[in-house]
């Protein structure tokens, strides 16, 4: 018989000896149960799937599996799954130890012929890093990571708070993007990061929706359609993360999102408030920061031709031609026709590309790099918003020592940390997916959203890069000013206060507040506004989120 058994004597005897010690049945560390459904094992914050393979026919497993979900996985494989819960204060061989134990327990029991213990989630040993996956729906796998900032403070007058950051697309990864190439402790070629926004809070990112960076979906059809369908399942992430940890319930959650997670953010809030109204959720919303965000196409796309021409990136006839499909846009949305608009924003982009000699989307400073003609418009639109990132980010390395490309980053070093991204899965591998499903939700507004949080008493923070064409500050402007909100007119009515960065003199942008609602216009940045103004981002960031450590 061939040995596939993937359990090695060594962590059997580990896994014995800590079971032995640990007392898992009576223990306060570990829980023990049944969830109505399965057989678990639970301490929070940790949550996944032990998923145990074996060789025999998918009816005999059925009937000798027991409590748990049996079936075939994605690659054909007789499976079955336990659902677990997992936090170990030691080392995190001991979470795959216990699941291989119990694995090859049942598999001795039923004289199996292979067992493969997959596990669902892990952390670091010293606990500041989590990381892990969520069904948020059958066959739709989130995936999440946490980091602990060492600079948190325990002081419950002055609760720590935690960020969790959504990027935009749709289909970019914050795993990736906004961990490595924005606010994460470690860039791209894995050095320190000194701006990192762990110095202000807990950082938690997810590859949102599922299909985006290591999340995935095991059949293109359990991808989102709309981005109320991709804030139930974070509502759900939400859920297995903050519910069974305690600790993590005291501390208030800020949603901070770039581009067009702005959308996301916004009606996660909302689903998330119904959420804790209703006792299913366990947390503190503390307040949503929308970071050049795509909240209302329409007025971005009017903003962009004026935009170009008044820096001399368009001339007169680009911004004719602008314009028009501007127009166009605006009456194809006015009649719900959404699929539609998306395909003229395509070419929009692509007449503005071509009028300008290729002006850069995310800084209007910039050329992107890109030969706009060679690609038609489904083309663009399955591709731009995705590559674009890359590309301005790409363009603003200059570390030696290495490419710092995030693709090889993620899908090399990273995913071998990482220990339990299934096999089938690459990093990106379903982003045009992503990217395609939401055509009909793209260019959706969501203003009514942000005016529903300002009216429940939500802190939304919006702040915006001055050199960004695709949300640009023009376009932001437009779409708060229609805000309903009773507080607008007096918002609108106040002077700006400038901003600076510790000792330096010199503006580095300028902000508003009125009650809940705040407006910062970061000066000399563009559409990444924590990549290109740092220091005032920070400050920032701690400002939105009230965190105890001083601006330093």
């Amino acid at each position: 018989m061939e040995n596939k058994c993937l359990i090695s004597e060594s962590l059997v005897t580990s896994a014995t000896a800590f079971l032995s010690t640990c007392s898992v049945e009576n223990s306060s560390q570990v829980k023990l149960g049944t969830d109505g459904e399965r057989n678990v094992a639970w301490k929070p914050p940790m949550a996944g799937f032990i998923k145990i393979k074996f060789d025999g026919a998918v009816d005999k497993v059925r009937n000798r599996a027991g409590p748990g979900v049996v079936g075939r996985d994605s690659a054909g494989n007789c499976v079955a799954w336990r659902r677990v819960h997992l936090e170990f204060d030691s080392d995190p061989e001991h979470i795959e130890a216990l699941a291989a134990v119990e694995a090859l327990r049942l598999a001795r029991r039923e004289n199996w012929e292979a067992v493969e213990v997959e596990a669902k989630a892990a952390r670091t040993e010293d606990g500041s890093e989590a990381w892990g996956y969520v069904e948020v729906r059958p066959k739709a796998h989130m995936f999440w990571w946490y980091y602990r900032s060492p600079y948190r403070t325990q002081d419950p007058s002055k609760p720590w708070p935690i960020i969790l950051w959504l990027q935009g697309g749709p289909g970019a990864s914050g795993v990736g993007i906004g961990n490595f190439e924005e606010v994460g402790p470690l860039d791209t070629f894995l050095k320190p990061r000194n701006s990192t926004w762990l110095k202000k809070a807990d950082l938690l990112f997810a590859d949102n929706p599922v299909g985006t960076g290591y999340s995935f979906v095991e059949d293109p059809k359990y991808l989102v359609k709309s981005d109320d369908e991709a804030a139930a399942d974070l509502t759900k992430l939400l859920m297995e993360i903050f519910n069974r940890n305690e600790s993590l319930q005291k501390s208030p959650l800020y949603i901070v999102a770039e581009s067009y997670g702005g959308k996301y953010a916004v009606t996660l809030g909302l689903s998330a408030l119904k959420a804790i109204e209703a006792g299913k959720l366990k947390l503190k919303l503390g307040g949503i920061a929308l970071g050049d965000t795509w909240i209302s196409p329409e007025d971005f796309v009017f903003s962009w031709g004026p935009l170009l021409n008044d820096v001399s990136r368009l001339d007169n006839n680009g911004l004719l031609k602008s314009n028009s499909l501007a127009k166009q846009i605006k009456q194809q949305l006015k009649s719900g026709k959404f699929v539609e608009a998306t395909d003229s924003w395509s070419e929009l982009e692509d007449v503005i590309s071509s009028s300008s000699n290729s002006v850069d989307f995310y800084n209007f400073l910039l050329d992107s790099g890109m030969d706009p003609v060679s690609l038609s418009a489904t083309e663009l639109s399955q591709q731009i918003a995705i590559r674009r990132y890359s590309r301005y980010l790409n363009s603003l390395r200059s570390s030696p020592g290495g490419d710092g490309d995030i693709d090889s980053l993620m899908n090399g070093e990273i995913r071998k940390k990482l220990k339990i991204i299934p096999n089938n899965v690459q990093w990106g591998g379903q982003s045009d997916l992503v990217f395609n499903a939401l055509q009909g939700d793209f260019m959706r507004p969501r203003i009514d959203e942000v005016d529903e949080l300002l009216s429940k008493g939500v802190n939304v923070t919006v702040y915006n890069g001055q050199l960004d064409v695709i949300c640009s500050t023009k376009g932001t402007e437009a779409w708060v000013e229609k805000l309903k909100w009773n507080g607008l007119k007096t918002f609108l009515s106040m002077d700006r206060t400038p901003i600076y960065c510790g000792k330096e003199k010199m503006t580095k942008g300028f902000r508003k507040s009125y009650r809940n609602l705040h407006f910062y216009w970061i000066l000399g940045a563009g559409h990444f506004v924590p990549v290109d103004q740092p220091c005032v981002a920070m400050s920032m960031i701690g400002s939105i989120t009230q965190s105890p450590v001083a601006t330093k």
